[in-house]
């Protein structure tokens, strides 16, 4: 009976040190798998690893029981336990690492890589072949040998340790986004160069990488085409230099031109006045006509010089953004008359007849007057400067829907059609052999182009040489276009909303007809 409970007792002991064996080596294997998955081992490698590294793990618990006895046999205990076990603990960590030598640098089974080595080495740039985990399997390309030399045999080692630590954590979300599914993924990278006497170099790269995939959806490998982008790089540093000096400029001579034209505007002023006084005779008569003549001439200069710098003064403003529109209802067939009566006398003492003419009806607008009527006196006085004796100007008002129409047409001289891109454009004038005659300085039509555009309109000129334009000036009725004028710089260029466009083809078509009417009744 004892011997039955004997034996009992020892297969149960046997089971229980059997099955905490057992739960020990599985404890060992997953402990090892994730060490070594995060190194980077390969899933096909690491099951190798793990049960060296399992045999590994209880050779050297054996070991650190067995050699400190043995020792005690020839050495005192308290020089044996440290020496034995010290001596465990370094054939552990040396038999380790060769465990985990057994997977670096192991290649993928041929079914993970199907890529011919000639079609892989004559690809352009740099190519490689990397697992899942990052580390560079197979190396290759056609222009291999034009890269830094780190990257011509990389083979065995990561790919994110081979790039600017810049540029790591957007490679390792790449590939992280292939292990999850996506097909390709594209990241720049930057390579170290040799040291050179302009310091530290580097090899921008566009890094294109596409999953290989097994049956079951699972990543195998992926291959990745580097290519050299550095010259690109450098050209778009250079143009973002030289829109950067481009704005510094713009903004520059916004400044000059808006200090200058401060400048310039007070000591105007102060001859304006003088000039006046004089041409009164408030301190004494004049004594001959040749002084009135030239009191006249200072003040007829002084306000024509005060007009264009004004013209600068607002050009200035309007490209700063710093034009402040005050937005009022009024009648605009107030404004056109007003414009006709100022600039009557310089069209009669030049032999043109000016005339305007406002839709019956067409009661209030809201814009800012100062500016409409800006924009119809420089319209009216270029159509005036550029058209010959005998020739027509008319100013025209109407409303289409919710929108304004002005219109300015002449009988002058006309502007070829190759000229009218550049017309608009500040100090811009279309110069050649007729035209260069006339004064000005350019700024007239692109303070006009300026104006509408921060009301929210529409300008568009129509031309042909020796036939006469027509300017067509679309702005919204209610003054809607002119929120955020303020806010932001006005660009003369913008693009307007399709329904102004639509209004001002309808707007400038009846104008055509107009002409076309009026031209047949002059003929007849």
């Amino acid at each position: 009976m004892s011997e039955l409970c004997f034996g009992s007792a020892s297969g149960y002991c046997v089971r229980l040190l059997s099955n905490i064996a057992g739960r020990a080596i599985g404890q060992v294997d997953r402990v090892a798998d994730r060490w070594l998955e995060g190194l980077g081992q390969p899933a096909q490698t690491r099951r190798r690893a793990v049960v060296a590294l399992r045999c590994v793990t209880l050779s050297a618990g054996a070991a650190a029981l067995i050699l400190p006895a043995a020792l005690s046999s020839v050495l005192p205990v308290s020089v044996a336990l440290p020496v034995g076990a010290t001596g465990a603990v370094s054939a552990f960590l040396v038999a380790a690492a060769a465990a985990i030598q057994l997977g670096r640098g192991a290649a993928l089974p041929p079914a993970a890589m199907p890529v011919d080595d000639s079609v892989f080495n004559a690809c352009p740039g740099l190519t490689l072949m990397i697992d899942p985990q990052g580390l560079v399997q197979k190396c290759g390309g056609r222009d291999r040998n034009t890269f830094p030399a780190a990257l011509q045999d990389p083979s065995g080692q990561r790919l994110a340790e081979l790039v600017h630590v810049s540029d790591r954590i957007a490679l390792i979300h790449a590939l992280d986004t292939l292990r999850q599914g996506d097909d390709r993924a594209t990241v720049m990278v930057r390579i170290q160069r040799v040291y050179s006497a302009e310091g530290r170099q580097f090899l921008h790269g566009r890094l294109e990488m596409t999953a290989l995939r097994r049956e079951a959806g699972e990543l195998a490998a992926v291959f990745a085409q580097l290519n050299d982008v550095s010259a690109e790089e450098a050209l778009r540093d250079e143009a973002s230099m030289r829109v950067s000096e481009a704005r510094s400029a713009h903004e520059a001579k916004s400044r000059f031109l808006a200090a200058v034209s401060h400048e310039l505007r007070t000591p105007l002023n102060a001859i304006l006045g003088f000039s006046d006084v004089l041409a009164g005779e408030y301190f004494g008569r004049l004594e001959t006509d040749r002084q009135k003549e030239y009191v006249g001439l200072i003040r007829q200069s002084g306000a024509h010089l005060l007009s264009v710098v004004n013209t600068m003064l607002d050009m200035s403003k309007i490209e700063a953004g710093r034009y402040e529109l005050l937005a009022e209802p009024f009648p605009i067939g107030d404004v056109v008359e007003s414009c006709r009566a100022m600039l009557d006398l310089q069209a009669r003492s030049k032999g043109v007849t000016l005339t305007a003419r406002t839709a019956k009806g067409l009661g209030e607008v809201v814009a800012d007057r100062r500016a409409v009527k800006q924009i119809l006196i420089n319209l009216a006085g270029n159509a005036i400067k550029f058209t010959e004796a005998g020739g027509f100007v008319s100013l025209d008002a109407t409303l289409s829907g919710d929108a304004l129409v002005l219109t300015v047409s002449d009988t002058g001289i006309g502007i070829a059609e190759d000229k009218l891109a550049t017309i608009g454009q500040p100090f811009t004038q279309v110069q050649d052999d007729y035209t260069r005659q006339y004064e000005g300085t350019g700024l007239g039509l692109a303070l006009v182009k300026g104006l509408v555009a921060l009301h929210g309109g529409l300008f568009h000129i129509e031309s042909r040489a020796g036939e006469g334009t027509v300017v067509t000036v679309t702005l919204p009725a209610d003054g809607a276009g002119i929120t955020g004028a303020e806010d932001e710089p006005a660009d003369p260029m913008v693009e307007f909303p399709p329904r102004l466009r639509a209004i001002a083809d309808v707007a400038k078509k009846d104008e055509q007809d107009r002409k076309h009417d009026a031209a047949e009744a002059k003929i007849a």
